[in-house]
């Protein structure tokens, strides 16, 4: 990485642009079970696990690999890793034609998830060009790439129709392994690795490069990218299977809406990393999970009947999301994504300058790990309820976590920031004020001074504490109270799904949530005061 300030290479504009290319022609290839799947679901008899575990298995493979390929492009150089990893998924691709059972499918989709590991060796290749001030747009703008995914779904539906998804496969590898050679032969070595090789030193050992992933924080960052990265290639996989089956429409009609959700999650990563080296990652992360805490528990909301029994008579209604508003909402989703995939990469090369393919490679592998997990769970959650918006509270449950874990771990490090520097300054009598008990609470976990019945107190601190536990507070009930009842929705499909419950059986089965969460209030009731 590039000391602040110093100037861009001449060829960085060239190396970026190439990798950005060869990227989305990586990703175009990773996401093709997205669209040939669904073929060859109808062809085999997959049921919708089976069909989540042939989609996800090339994100399986091209997250595990993330991480492997990232400390190589450290220790060698992005542009061999970059090239190579290109080759051999190609020739994955197209050995994926010859396939013919399920297994076989299987096998192959494990080597074409090879042009999924590009991602993590473009990352250290890029920001090795550019200064730290303009690494977040440049790797916003490389991850642009994404919308590879977008292109497989435009375009591969028309050519499957045509000529039959065999066809698509071949065309995607050749695709793949030209763009290898262009890639090779019009980009250069980074400035490190060529510097490193003209003193003859050594790359450095796996184990000195993979030492920041004890750290917390890199484990942190990663969990924001199991959701804007995960869950961005598990809805890319899944959103054709959900509009055909949600909204009965053909696979040609279900690919071009899905891409209303692939290419704003895709293209606009970029501005995100613009808007990361302007505004900050941080503030960044903050709009991108709160707006899809709303969204998502929005799109998760089942097709619903009520029935009120009124004074006149039952009175029925019922509520669902129509086609447009789903499009709608999933493109102020994917959008959001987007600018997050570009605030959590804008991260690394500042925490971790000399770890950066180490550091990226795992934050990418457990985003990938989400893009494997995520469908196939869809699939299962698909199977047992039999709710096709089962996959958006899942999502939504995940955001809430990242959420709440990124304030609290902000919370703290400010909180440890502002302590350091009050116990830095002198206590002397004119500063007296900032040493007392009041300002030490504000570092702390606990508050120490908690008066509400002092009018003077209330006014100053006491109201704004008291308002922003109770804002905190009320999602936090509206959440854990639908926990508590989910569990009745589970209990009625039980039969369904060849459980042979009696009735009494199935009672007792809803009913203990709800005796628990009562019996144990008397007992919470007691630890609120003590703890």
């Amino acid at each position: 990485m590039q000391a602040p300030g110093t100037p861009v290479p001449k060829q960085a504009g060239r190396i970026l642009g190439m990798s950005t290319l060869a990227f989305t022609t990586s990703f175009a290839v990773w996401t093709i079970f997205s669209i040939i799947g669904i073929r060859i679901q109808q062809e085999l008899g997959l049921t919708d696990t089976q069909f989540g575990l042939l989609a996800g298995t090339p994100i399986l493979t091209g997250s595990l690999v993330r991480i492997v390929l990232g400390v190589w492009a450290d220790q060698y150089g992005g542009r061999t890793v970059f090239a190579l990893t290109m080759l051999a998924a190609a020739a994955a691709t197209a050995l994926l034609s010859l396939a013919d059972s399920y297994e076989t499918m299987l096998l192959a989709a494990l080597g074409v998830g090879l042009a999924g590991g590009t991602f993590a060796v473009g990352v250290a290749y890029v920001s090795k060009w550019y200064p730290r001030g303009r690494q977040g747009t440049a790797l916003g703008i490389f991850g642009a790439g994404n919308v590879g995914a977008a292109v497989t779904k435009f375009v591969a539906p028309f050519v499957m129709v045509a000529f039959g998804w065999t066809t698509v496969a071949l065309v995607w590898a050749a695709a793949l392994a030209v763009m290898a050679v262009v890639f090779w032969l019009t980009t250069a070595d980074d400035p490190e690795t060529v510097a490193r090789r003209a003193r003859g030193e050594r790359p450095r050992s796996a184990f000195l490069e993979l030492a920041p992933l004890k750290r917390l924080q890199v484990w942190r960052f990663a969990l924001y990218y199991f959701f804007v990265f995960g869950a961005f290639v598990s809805l890319a996989l899944w959103l054709p299977h959900y509009l055909v089956g949600v909204y009965g429409l053909d696979i040609k009609t279900a690919g071009m809406l899905a891409a209303f959700y692939s290419v704003p999650a895709s293209v606009f990563r970029a501005y995100g990393g613009h808007l990361s080296d302007r505004k900050g990652a941080r503030t960044i992360m903050y709009w991108t999970f709160g707006v899809s805490v709303i969204v998502t528990f929005m799109l998760s909301y089942p097709p619903t009947d009520y029935v009120i029994h009124g004074l006149a008579g039952p009175i029925a209604f019922s509520t669902s999301m129509g086609l447009v508003p789903f499009v709608i909402l999933i493109f102020v989703l994917g959008f959001f994504m987007s600018l997050g995939k570009a605030a959590v990469y804008k991260h690394i090369p500042v925490y971790y300058p000399d770890n950066v393919g180490a550091v990226g490679g795992l934050v990418g592998l457990i985003g990938g790990l989400g893009g494997f997990i995520l469908p196939l769970t869809f699939g299962v959650m698909l199977d047992l309820t039999g709710i096709w918006t089962s996959c958006f509270m899942l999502l939504f449950a995940i955001v809430a976590v990242a959420f709440v874990w990124m304030h609290l771990s902000i919370r703290q490090m400010e909180r440890q920031a502002l302590a350091t520097e009050l116990d830095a300054l002198p206590e002397l009598p004119e500063m007296r004020e900032i040493h007392g008990p009041a300002q030490r609470a504000q570092t702390s976990r606990v508050i120490e001074d908690w008066r509400p019945e002092d009018p003077d107190f209330w006014k100053t601190t006491g109201r704004r504490i008291a308002r922003r536990n109770l804002w905190i507070s009320i999602p936090c009930l509206l959440l854990a109270f639908a926990v508590w009842m989910v569990w009745s929705m589970v209990v009625a499909k039980l039969p369904a799904i060849g459980f042979a419950y009696s009735t009494e059986q199935l009672f007792w089965l809803a009913a203990l949530p709800g005796l628990s969460g009562a019996t144990l209030r008397i007992f919470y009731a007691f630890m609120v005061p003590v703890f």
